[in-house]
């Protein structure tokens, strides 16, 4: 058995297993086209005697956290070939490209299930749910003249992507887009329609992303700066009631059309999306922005069944500024013989550690439902130290 980074040669194993286990066929010009764009280097495999038994694709991206930016690895493309499955070799897999981030410096990591259980016996944790809403064309917000101009069919991915920052960074867990992503996203000669607000200075501040299939509009994307730029693209929208008899749309967790509608009554769902864990836990506590405050210490024990240099009580001493200095505990306190947990003050998994700090769940929620145990005084430090926001992601991989 082997674990390794794919080669060239090793592309049509990967795609026929790939193909296998999505139960889709590609032509042989779109195997030739996704070829020559094929980075084997990000893709790793479980060899077994040379053949491909496993694999998956690691990718470098970056990620938003209370506006910062942050290294993560992204895992896509997980995939065992049914003879093969229950044998441990995912899991030996998703062990080794843990190492590769730690090693990377890649402090977070994400990825879609296939099945939210599975991934929890790694670490990943359910860390963003959207809203799914289809709206019949009467019940859209009402039309309203507001200032400034729409735009359409501008793809300008360098403006786009300047009005995506700006809304992405009020969020946690957000992609970092590049103009690969970007390309991805809205590819030439695609039936992808776009439309940008401008603002009565000329300023571009949201747009919308959509297509128009079977009286359907689809909204891939809607991005929005302020109030005066949601009210506009809403009435873009509106503006197609003779054309379409419905519009669908993805929207943050705390969106709040329902409550702005005239008529909330439409068809809305909660969708889990992704999952994320920390992959390491001192390198994420540092570098992560708590609120500016006093000094404050306190000790968390982690349990981290997978990534062993995450367990342990780690003492965190966080300044004025809200930067943390974090040091792992090695040893129980001199002359003292008791067990070494019985010295933090707060315990938890690395799970719940990372849907409090990414701001999926708080730690008082996570608290009273036994998911972290402790001192209340060290649960109440964090409480005010974490500071509030909304998990979101509009991508895939």
């Amino acid at each position: 058995m082997d674990i390794r980074q794919l080669t060239l040669e090793d592309f049509d194993a990967r795609a026929e297993l790939g193909m296998y286990a999505f139960q889709y066929r590609k032509s042989t010009e779109e195997l030739e086209k996704e070829k020559q764009d094929f980075k084997p280097e990000r893709t790793w495999g479980l060899f077994e005697e040379e053949q491909l038994s496993a694999q998956l694709t690691l990718l470098p991206l970056q990620t938003y956290i209370h506006g910062q930016v942050f290294e993560m690895g992204g895992i896509a493309g997980v995939a065992t070939w049914p003879e093969k499955r229950r044998q441990g070799l995912v899991a030996k897999l998703l062990e080794h490209t843990l190492q590769q981030m730690n090693e990377a410096g890649q402090s977070i990591s994400f990825l879609h299930p296939f099945h939210f259980p599975f991934y929890r016996k790694f670490g990943w944790e359910t860390y963003i749910e959207y809203r799914k809403y289809t709206i019949p064309t009467n019940k859209l917000p009402a039309k309203v003249h507001v200032e400034g101009t729409i735009k359409r069919g501008i793809r300008d991915l360098e403006l786009l992507n300047a009005i995506y920052e700006k809304y992405a960074a009020h969020y946690n867990g957000t992609l970092v887009r590049d103009t690969e992503r970007w390309e991805r996203k809205l590819p030439s000669g695609d039936e992808l329609f776009t439309a940008v607000y401008y603002n009565p200075k000329d300023q571009a501040c949201g747009y919308v992303i959509y297509e128009i299939a079977d009286q359907k509009m689809n909204i891939k994307e809607l991005v929005y700066l302020d109030e005066r730029s949601r009210q506009a693209l809403w009435t873009y929208i509106a503006n197609h009631d003779s054309m379409v008899t419905e519009v669908n749309l993805q929207a943050p967790i705390n969106d709040a059309l329902p409550y702005l509608l005239n008529d909330p009554r439409i068809e809305q769902q909660v969708v889990p999306y992704f999952m994320a864990r920390i992959v390491n836990v001192k390198h994420f506590l540092e570098q992560y922005p708590f609120t500016v405050g006093k000094v404050e210490s306190l000790s968390i024990r982690v349990n981290d069944s997978v990534a062993e240099w995450n367990n342990g009580i780690w003492d965190v001493l966080i300044n004025d500024e809200g930067k943390a200095k974090v040091s792992r505990r090695e040893a129980l306190p001199e002359g003292l013989q008791q067990d070494l947990w019985e010295y933090s003050d707060i315990d938890t998994d690395i799970q719940a550690l990372t849907v409090a700090l990414i701001g999926y769940k708080r730690p008082l929620e996570l608290c009273s439902w036994g998911k972290w145990t402790g001192k209340l005084e060290a649960v109440y430090i964090l409480e005010s130290r974490i500071p509030v926001a909304t998990t979101h992601l509009m991508d895939f991989f």
